[in-house]
């Protein structure tokens, strides 16, 4: 037996495994730093755009869309406004949905199933968006629009709680805390609960009825005052002012009145029109 030769066929062997596995182990390497570098379109974080302009139902009026459309709020995205609205209903099986009215296709929402409701198409072609599809596509290549969720009251007892409850269970699920603007709505009740689900969200009253000492008595963070309001009671705009309180305006669609707004440095004006504030703010 040549053992020499043996051992130099092992040496061989051993040698080769070795190259092998190095090769194997720089593979491995490269596929896991190119992993790594793959873009997370979730995890880039968001910094509200340093404009006033919030899209009412998203951005749909210029390009004929329907509102609280998916393709809406991708345009109000597309535009940089600052914030984009939009309205959250809830199905009789309890599936939130976005949309303005009551009614959709002539189906009472809190009455009908989902199945139901979504046979009926939008105008473009979009079925009618859920809250979770919309808040998905809200997170998606979006690093400057915030999320303005508008909890619409609910006609059954006890279902603004409800509503409320679920709609924030949703966003912390998702995690797109961080994408949400501020929460609104008509009901305090909703916005009460949400309060006290989450201390630390923005929320603002739309009812137009509470003054800012009571505004800030009630925990709410801003007022969301339709226009005739705040030409009403001026003072209350110096009076939010110095306690900190967000001046939000609906809705504000002629120049005019844009350069009003604008003039006083509200924080927020939601209008259908996001274009032209935005060419107005920027002048």
């Amino acid at each position: 037996m040549d053992i020499r030769k043996d051992d130099k066929e092992l040496c061989s062997i051993f040698k080769g495994l070795k190259e092998f596995l190095m090769r194997y182990n720089i593979i491995i390497l490269v596929l896991m730093g190119l992993m790594s570098c793959k873009p997370n379109q979730y995890k880039k974080s968001v910094k509200f755009a340093a404009n006033p302009v919030v899209a009412h139902r998203g951005a749909w009026k210029t390009q004929n869309l329907p509102q609280n459309s998916i393709a809406s709020l991708k345009h109000a995205i597309a535009l940089g406004c600052a914030g984009s609205e939009f309205d959250v209903r809830m199905t009789a099986d309890s599936v939130l949905i976005v949309n303005h009215d009551p009614h959709y296709n002539d189906l009472l929402i809190e009455q009908a199933h989902f199945s139901e409701l979504s046979k009926k198409k939008l105008s473009n072609g979009e079925t009618l968006p859920t809250l979770r599809e919309y808040l998905m596509a809200g997170m998606q290549n979006n690093p400057t629009t915030g999320l303005v969720c508008e909890i619409k009251p609910s006609g059954i007892e006890g279902g603004d709680q409800i509503l409320a409850e679920k709609v924030v269970a949703l966003i912390k699920e998702l995690k797109a805390e961080k994408y949400i603007s501020y929460y609104i709505s008509f009901s305090y009740d909703i916005l009460k609960r949400i309060i006290e689900t989450e201390p630390k969200a923005k929320t603002q009253y739309l009812g137009g009825s509470m003054s800012p000492e009571a505004i800030e008595e009630a925990g709410i963070t801003g007022m969301d005052y339709a226009m005739p309001v705040f030409r009403k009671n001026p003072q209350w705009i110096a009076e939010a002012k110095k306690k900190n309180l967000i001046l939000n305006v609906w809705t504000v669609n002629n120049s005019k009145d844009m350069d009003w707004f604008l003039g006083y440095r509200f924080d927020y004006i939601t209008t259908d029109e996001p274009e032209l504030l935005l060419k107005r703010f920027r002048r």
